[in-house]
């Protein structure tokens, strides 16, 4: 049985912050397992490892014993979380709802003990409340202190349109918190407002009051901005393993030990012991090498991982053409239009971009001419950047 004061350190490993850790140790000096509770609204069919941080975290207290609740807000997705849009998000249909939950479901015991972890849907007791239970929990909270939340101050500083149902969405969430008892929340920096007002509720349905941890949003590939399936910047759960592999070996050295802290399950010690082995001239290209083995084992398996590393160090290192690439056949005309038809870039204006900055190969030669063309019915293996290829046939 792991003491308390290991048990608070294993909790707080990886946190932006805990509120309020004196009143989670009383919690824990209960002996009993605490209630831990984190939501995810199934606004998008995949996760990814972004969301990933948030649920290592849920698995390290399953693991320490406790009991999780995954929410999934099949509810609150209808209303979607406004939490840092500068506009009104468009809300999701029911039977959008209803799909990507089955999708979360299916993903996320790729890290959760599913025996050991609680799935509740928030329409449960949302249905049930009914208009007028709605109404008695919005005179819970005044617009004064909904205001108080960054996005929507600045949205009403800047005169932008906010509907009323947005403000419905933090005490809805704070609800889910007296709905299930909950000792314990976790969510990103950006859901601070919400878990607080968690808090709030939980006081005023005389409840003790849950403690509170948040977890760093995670830098998309670019290292520069949040990972969002939107931005292209990530790296799916169920991305295939050389994909998978491949996008974690393109992240910067910086970024790489950022990655490390937020999603390795290596101890403390031991990514110390890995930085300093680069300090001592290691190649940090290796140590890459070990994190992304390690993603891609965790969501596949260790022969998928290592597969993944031959097939990249043949790729990249060697020079050579994967073997298993897509075969497609396009109209005759200008090397951007055969890029662009053949879908290794979204338009024309993109694949002269790319062929400018000679980030266009065609059977390994560097292309910088953009008025080339292929020759008919010869097929050519055409690389776009580091990660695409194309085996194309022209027509005439």
């Amino acid at each position: 049985m792991m003491c308390l004061e290991e048990q608070v350190t294993r909790i707080k490993r990886g946190l932006d912050d805990l509120l309020i850790e004196a009143e989670l140790v009383e919690k824990l000096k209960t002996g009993r397992p605490l209630r831990i509770k984190a939501g995810f609204d199934p606004t998008a069919p995949d996760l990814h490892l972004g969301h990933t941080v948030l649920i290592n975290k849920l698995r390290h207290l399953q693991d320490l014993g406790h009991h999780v609740m995954f929410l999934i807000g099949d509810f609150t997705g209808m209303i979607g979380d406004p939490t840092g849009k500068n506009a009104t998000r468009p809300p999701l249909s029911r039977e959008q709802i209803v799909e990507n939950s089955k999708t979360y479901q299916a993903q996320v015991f790729k890290i959760l003990d599913a025996e050991r972890t609680e799935v509740v849907f928030n329409s449960a007791w949302f249905e049930t409340l009914g208009a007028a239970g709605m109404i008695k929990l919005a005179s819970t909270y005044t617009v004064a202190r909904v205001l108080e939340r960054d996005d929507f101050a600045k949205r009403f500083r800047g005169n932008q349109p906010i509907a009323i149902h947005e403000f419905l969405y933090p005490l809805c969430q704070g609800y889910d918190s007296v709905a299930l008892k909950a000792d314990m929340e976790f969510g990103g920096t950006d859901q601070r407002f919400n878990l607080l007002v968690g808090r709030e509720l939980q006081k005023h349905f005389g409840q003790a009051p849950q403690c509170i941890g948040t977890v760093p949003l995670l830098e998309g590939l670019d290292g520069i901005n949040k990972m969002s399936k939107s931005l292209g910047n990530y790296v799916g759960i169920t991305d295939e393993p050389n994909d998978m592999f491949g996008k974690l070996m393109s992240i910067s050295d910086e970024l790489m030990w950022r990655y490390f802290d937020l999603l390795s399950f290596r101890g403390v010690d031991e990514i110390f012991s890995l930085k300093n082995s680069v300090l001592d001239g290691e190649n940090p290209r290796n140590i890459k090498v070990s994190l992304a083995l390690e993603i891609v084992e965790r969501f596949h398996s260790k022969l998928a991982a290592e597969n993944a590393k031959d097939a990249f160090e043949s790729r990249f290192q060697r020079g050579e053409i994967p073997a298993d690439i897509a075969e497609v056949s396009v109209p005759k005309g200008p090397l951007a239009n055969v890029l662009k038809n053949s879908g290794l870039t979204t338009s024309t204006s993109e694949a002269l971009r790319l062929i400018d900055s000679g980030a266009v190969k065609v059977n390994g030669q560097r292309v910088a001419d953009r008025s080339i063309e292929l020759a008919v019915g010869e097929p050519a293996v055409i690389q776009v950047g580091k990660r695409k290829f194309m085996r194309v046939t022209v027509l005439s």
